[in-house]
């Protein structure tokens, strides 16, 4: 009995996750399907590659070898899937994008307009997420490109900065900001709603050490527009990206950048194999122009 590419990406999951319960999340269906699957796979391989220890699953040494092969499986699907869409009822291609909310929100929408005036048949997903997810799905080439806070660590991958995103003090309209912009010690002073983790705050907490300073925020958000929100009834400050910042609220927030100038730089990254497709081309030369 042949084993087949849903078992396969259902064993990744489980590596990558730790956990039966999240590869069901994941792939959307029951935790006894799950099971099954690795169960079916074990059995035609005749090896155990999944253990329990504690509450965590984990790859057997077996399983750990295996891992490279289903992975390598599964990216030439994907590009043996990605070859066929021109051929498939008349599209010309697809391109999926891994990218985090803000540059969905403010940056993409521009660059996907631009690439599809030139390709109307292009087919373009968008996948929102955190950095870390979203690098783990394009290093198994579930995503062809991301849009990131740089840095994005990986050897297998390229990295292109195409955009320098000033971040911005953020204070209910009428607060006095200091001429020049505030700084470290002066920011620390008001109550702050951050962005909770990711690239972006580790910017703003290492702004804050050169200054021997510890941000304490009073709340924090995996959302930037929940901060915005937020800061407009006068419940905070806080420190966002300029790119957020473009439309604000119609005048509800003020505005201005930090002393000394903080920069968070958003970059494409793409496997260093990764076949560029005609599709792709047009859609990283669209965010380039997008973010001059």
């Amino acid at each position: 009995m042949a084993f087949g590419f849903d078992q396969l990406q259902t064993f990744i999951h489980i590596a990558e996750l730790g956990s039966f319960t999240a590869a069901a999340d994941k792939t959307g269906v029951t935790q006894p399907a799950v099971s099954l699957q690795i169960k079916l796979l074990e059995q035609r391989l005749g090896v155990r590659l999944i253990e329990r220890v504690g509450r965590r699953a984990q790859p057997t040494a077996a399983g750990l070898e295996f891992l490279d092969h289903a992975r390598r499986i599964m990216r030439e699907l994907a590009d043996a899937e990605e070859a066929m869409a021109p051929h498939r009822n008349g599209e010309s291609g697809r391109v999926r994008i891994g990218s985090g909310a803000t540059a969905s929100i403010h940056l993409l929408p521009l660059a996907i307009s631009r690439a599809r005036k030139k390709m109307p048949g292009l087919e373009i997903t968008v996948r929102i997420g955190n950095t870390d997810d979203i690098l783990r799905d394009l290093e198994t080439n579930a995503l062809d490109v991301a849009v990131v806070t740089l840095p994005a660590p990986g050897r297998s991958f390229e990295v292109e900065a195409f955009y320098d995103d000033e971040l911005m003090v953020v204070a209910p309209r009428g607060s006095a900001i200091p001429h020049g912009g505030p700084d470290a010690a002066f920011v620390n002073t008001k109550p702050l709603l951050l962005y909770d983790g990711g690239n972006t705050r580790r910017t703003i907490d290492e702004w804050m050490g050169q200054a021997g300073l510890v941000a304490r925020p009073v709340m924090e958000f995996g959302s930037v527009e929940a901060i915005k929100e937020l800061v407009a009834a006068g419940l905070g400050w806080s420190i966002l990206p300029g790119l957020a910042l473009k439309r604000d609220r119609a005048g509800f927030l003020e505005t201005a950048p930090v002393s000394p100038p903080l920069v968070r730089k958003l970059g494409m990254v793409v496997r260093r194999d990764k076949h560029l497709s005609r599709g792709l081309r047009e859609m990283m030369k669209s965010l380039r122009e997008a973010g001059s």
